[in-house]
């Protein structure tokens, strides 16, 4: 269809798109006697289709979300005191809407990770703007931003997210920039705007994170007012998996 005659016009107002199914559309309004209100407006439908699903897979390729970790694919049944309803109540993404902080708390390789990138996903596919970055990264990012002018872009960007994800934090130390970093953060996106942090210390061990004291208390009480504190226990996925893969074949019985 690029030599249609309407081709160059399509182009002119960047409605190229329509030419991919405007061969199939004309022979569907031909056949179903549409008028021409209809016709446009199924043209129109399959533009609008595909402008979303190009803002959606830009979106989702800035995100950092992994395509793998969705609800879907998690194991709930390795994860039996984990409260699903609760699980695809927040998959409906409200509690962005209402600017809550969601923390998931437990050990490496219980799913918190997982769990953080399924609904940072849900958020997405609903508008929401979402970024999702472990701790090490987002902070050191912060640091290289400052060395080249970029750090109030940076950190602006950090704050306007609709849904910003933590993930892995305190699993390395956090120097004393991070550590205002990551207080700043809290500050300017509490009321505003949602976080999720995933973490294998324990919510009590939160203030040794800190390099101060009061800056701690400051932080942690501003990001557990509005919050849902998830717990997650068990054993690693990747341990059992491995437990799995080593455990010994039964050699088989014989006959008499």
């Amino acid at each position: 269809m690029l030599t249609h005659p309407l081709a160059s016009r399509l182009r002119q107002l960047k409605l190229s798109g329509m030419l991919l199914s405007l061969e199939n559309r004309a022979a569907q309004a031909a056949d179903g006697q549409l008028s021409p209100t209809e016709f446009l407006a199924l043209l129109l439908d399959d533009e609008l289709e595909r402008r979303g699903q190009a803002k959606f897979s830009r979106a989702m390729q800035e995100s950092g979300i992994e395509a793998s970790k969705t609800l879907a694919q998690f194991d709930f049944s390795a994860a039996p005191q984990l409260n699903r309803t609760l699980i695809l109540e927040l998959a409906n993404a409200g509690f962005v809407g209402r600017a809550e902080n969601i923390l998931l708390c437990g050990p490496t390789g219980t799913g918190k990770s997982h769990l953080s990138h399924a609904l940072a996903f849900e958020a997405l596919k609903r508008d929401h703007s979402v970024w999702v970055r472990p701790a090490h990264r987002l902070f050191a990012d912060l640091n290289a931003a400052r060395a080249d002018g970029g750090y109030r872009r940076r950190f602006g960007r950090l704050c306007a997210l609709d849904l910003l994800v933590i993930d892995d934090l305190g699993l390395r130390p956090l120097s004393p920039q991070a550590s205002e970093d990551l207080y700043e953060i809290i500050r300017e996106r509490y009321e505003r705007h949602s976080l999720i942090i995933t973490s294998n210390r324990a919510l009590h061990e939160w203030p040794e994170m800190f390099s101060d004291s009061l800056l701690a208390s400051a932080a942690l009480d501003r990001l557990t007012h509005h919050c849902r504190t998830i717990v997650i226990e068990g054993q690693s996925y990747r341990q059992r998996g491995r437990r799995k893969e080593e455990a010994p074949i039964a050699a088989p019985a014989e006959s008499l």
